[in-house]
């Protein structure tokens, strides 16, 4: 088949790479988003030209041109790897067999830009992706295809998507190309019922309430972990809180309990989330033991919720 291969940053390029390296389909363009002033070239972008692959990269397809340009690639299918731009119906379906779309949740279930962290924040214990056929709607549309994993007590975002979700989506793109060229690709219909959209996880999300049960600070902590990190205060400076386990013990909601060369224990109901490492605010991630040395963290001090 010929495909367009949309997509950016790293998994747009190694799925483009797979495709590539296979060499069962021919990639007779790439799309991605326009450069950003200041910013480094996009990897997929790079990748693309050091193959000698043709490189659009329009703002929109809103415009006449773009969509006859789309159209001269006289492609069988796009192929849309992490793309966060809208692609209306006159471009997704230029393609013969119009256009597949990658999603990191097993669709219905968490529509939205933020489908690693909030299945961690909300305690599930399974995740997994979609190929899905994309529609005007975000994230809507029957599935070709889902893969399914358990989300680990102790996981994080980057054992979610990077260690999990991510390899395995990777190799799936073969298997999504062979699906098409094998003629009538399934159609997964979504149960619209059990459909929930959320919003981009930021800052404002991921304060930490220390009062709440520790399952609930934990689950916070960990699905927010790397980006776009818990948080708390610590005499009016923000405080990040990256790397924690829990650990058992009673006391006072917010207030320090004990601090180890392995870190700073909290307070929560229920339980204590050993801290392990921090960010003080306008500074690096460090050990949260060295970081209490520094400020002179006390035993006692409690943390504002």
């Amino acid at each position: 088949m010929r495909l367009i291969v949309m997509g950016q940053q790293a998994f747009g390029k190694d799925a483009l790479a797979k495709i590539i390296e296979t060499g069962t389909d021919e990639v007779v363009a790439v799309y991605c988003e326009p450069d950003r002033d200041g910013k480094p070239v996009d990897p997929i972008k790079e990748f693309a030209l050091e193959k000698g692959l043709p490189v659009e990269q329009p703002a929109n397809f809103d415009d006449a041109a773009t969509l006859e340009t789309l159209a001269k690639f006289d492609a069988d299918l796009m192929v849309m790897a992490f793309v966060n731009v809208f692609v209306p119906e006159a471009a997704r379906d230029t393609p013969k067999h119009g256009s597949i779309c990658f999603h990191p949740s097993l669709l219905p279930l968490h529509r939205g830009p933020s489908a690693v962290n909030w299945p961690i924040i909300m305690g599930s214990d399974k995740s997994g992706f979609s190929w899905f056929y994309p529609s005007d709607g975000l994230d809507e549309g029957d599935s070709l295809m889902q893969w399914e994993c358990e989300i680990g007590p102790d996981d994080t975002v980057i054992d979610l998507y990077f260690k999990k979700i991510y390899p395995a989506a990777v190799d799936s793109v073969l298997e999504v190309c062979d699906l098409f060229r094998a003629g009538n690709p399934p159609h997964i219909v979504p149960d619209e019922d059990e459909a929930t959209y959320e919003r981009r996880c930021t800052a404002r999300h991921s304060e930490i309430c220390w009062h709440r049960p520790v399952g609930q600070v934990y689950d916070l902590i960990r699905g927010t972990n790397p980006a776009p990190g818990a948080w708390t205060t610590y005499k009016g400076a923000k405080l990040g809180i990256f790397d924690s386990t829990r650990a058992s013990g009673d006391g006072i909601s917010g207030r320090v309990r004990a601090i180890t060369d392995d870190g700073i224990e909290v307070q929560c109901v229920g339980g204590r989330i050993l801290v392990k490492r921090v960010r003080p605010e306008g500074g690096d991630k460090t050990p949260a033991a060295q970081w209490a040395s520094e400020v002179g963290l006390e035993v006692g001090e409690e943390f504002p919720s």
